[in-house]
């Protein structure tokens, strides 16, 4: 198969790519970016001769196009989402090229779902946010939900530090979800809460542990409710193991400062500048995701839990590789724009497979209520 990932020098496509060049399937590997000279060092440092180098400007139609078209699956690491997915979209539907992305960024993902029954029409597969948060999440939340009977309420929530990552587009997400209103799903039905409310301090696989975590926009509750029927409650709720960084990011939206887009690239350069100097928990520098599935077993309420910590980028940008990898086997039979953890998209327990044999440690839990 012949893969582009788009965003491939960053960080998180970085290291789809350090997996992808693993799998034997691959005849080409495309990485695609704004930076062609750190897109060409990637490539000259993993010495793969399947890898090429592409300049991409996701500004440009034509140019997603262009370069998208002749591969079999693109990857969709180019962030921030709130402004590429549904371009991205838009252009491999255009491509005639199959989609996995990590997008993790609500109203990205309600964008992306407009364009479901068009992709369907053409026989294009569309797979939005299978990264880490949502990806992994959703995963967890299907492997719940098919334990249990009469699921009542699915519970997201992630925990990042701000040591775990680099990027801007990471940054400029982490202002994005902590502005304004964002989704939620509750009594049967979405809602808008604020970004920033809601405060609860969940337990986390070590070394985490305990982190305050608040509602917070991102793509579950727009997708599980949609896939997960019968369910009465999906809530996301995220926050950064430095926990004065959340009350910093609610100070700075406050404010006003990430009130448009302009602001919130100027208010996201100045942080990259800034984090190096802030102080961070050395021993807690990962990043965690835990979803909590209750429901009914043998005649008993009950409550999964599946939890994991690990690197960020590992978290991201595996669960992206082993996407593309699933699609590109014909593995994801689905047509159309949907989330992963859709009838005839990711079988969780394949997923969880391929997460194990990548050393990514899944806990599960389970407790009567």
């Amino acid at each position: 198969m012949k893969v582009v990932v788009l965003g491939g020098a960053g960080d998180m496509g970085s290291e789809a790519i350090r997996d992808l060049v693993h799998n034997p399937e691959i005849k080409q590997l495309t990485v695609g970016d704004l930076d062609t000279e750190k897109a060409e060092k990637l490539v000259s440092s993993l010495d793969d001769r399947r890898l090429r180098a592409a300049r991409v400007d996701a500004a440009s139609h034509q140019d997603l196009v262009r370069v998208m078209k002749g591969h079999d699956v693109a990857a969709g690491a180019l962030g921030p989402f709130y402004l590429f997915e549904k371009p991205i979209v838009r252009a491999a539907i255009d491509a005639g090229v199959d989609y996995v992305s990590i997008c993790d960024d609500h109203d990205a993902a309600e964008a992306a779902l407009e364009f479901d029954e068009e992709a369907s029409k053409k026989g294009r597969r569309i797979l939005t946010g299978l990264g880490w948060t949502p990806g992994i999440t959703n995963m967890f939340a299907r492997k719940g939900y098919d334990e249990l009977e009469d699921v009542e309420a699915i519970n997201v929530y992630w925990a990042g530090s701000s040591g775990d990552s680099e990027g801007l587009a990471v940054i400029l997400h982490t202002i994005h979800i902590f502005t304004g209103a964002v989704i939620s799903y509750q009594n049967y039905e979405f809602v808008e809460v604020k970004a920033g409310s809601g405060k609860e301090v969940v337990e986390f696989p070590a070394p985490l542990g305990q982190v305050a975590t608040f509602h917070l926009g991102h793509p579950e509750p727009v997708t599980l409710p949609r896939y997960l029927k019968g369910v009465r409650e999906v809530t996301l709720k995220g926050g950064l193991a430095e926990n004065y960084l959340n009350s910093v990011a609610k100070i700075l939206v406050g404010l006003g400062l990430s009130s448009t887009e302009a602001r919130k690239q100027r208010l996201g350069k100045l942080m990259k500048t800034l984090l190096p100097i802030f102080p961070t928990d050395k021993k807690r520098t990962l990043s965690g995701a835990r979803v909590d599935v209750t429901g009914m077993k043998e005649g008993q309420k009950v409550k999964v839990t599946y939890a994991t910590a690990e690197r960020m980028k590992r978290l991201t940008g595996i669960p992206l590789s082993i996407g593309v990898a699933m699609m590109g086997r014909g593995q994801i039979e689905r047509r159309g724009v949907f989330g992963p953890e859709a009838e005839g998209a990711v079988n969780p327990d394949q997923f969880l497979k391929e997460l194990a044999l990548r050393r990514i440690k899944v806990e599960r839990d389970e407790s009567i209520l």
